[in-house]
């Protein structure tokens, strides 16, 4: 063979060994796409679950939160509908404590009189109770 033949017997050998390379290369390429492919359908199909999920989802918040602005007007008129009763009370709860402030200190500067009328009082208030039962029995007995 001469040096032609020799130089064309090694490029061919290379080439083959090229073209031997850059299969298996294809194939491992091939299975990587595959691959990803079946990788992406799946995402596709998991996204078009989670998308009609949420869309089942937020019409059923969208509800709930209809309800809870109903709800929360209706405890808004209560309140403002009982406001008035809370202020009543309010200012009844300050005119007793008032009372009882000045009843304390006319007691205080009636000293052992007040305390003796107010026993006096009590009696009398009993004696009264007393009197209309034994009236009232009385004139059921008669």
């Amino acid at each position: 063979m001469t040096a032609g033949g020799i130089a064309g017997l090694i490029a061919a050998i290379a080439f083959a060994v090229l073209v031997l390379f850059l299969v298996r290369v294809l194939i491992k390429v091939d299975k990587t796409v595959s691959s990803v492919q079946t990788t992406i359908s799946e995402a596709n199909n998991t996204i078009k679950v989670v998308t009609r999920d949420v869309d089942i989802l937020s019409r059923e918040v969208e509800g709930l939160l209809v309800k809870s602005n109903e709800l929360l007007q209706d405890v808004n008129q209560k309140v403002a509908t009982i406001d008035p009763l809370f202020t009543a009370v309010a200012d009844l709860s300050t005119s007793v404590s008032e009372l009882n402030y000045s009843g304390r200190n006319l007691v205080s500067r009636l000293g052992t009189l007040g305390r003796t009328t107010a026993q006096a009082t009590i009696a009398g208030k009993v004696g009264q109770t007393a009197m209309k039962f034994f009236n009232k029995n009385k004139e059921n007995a008669e």
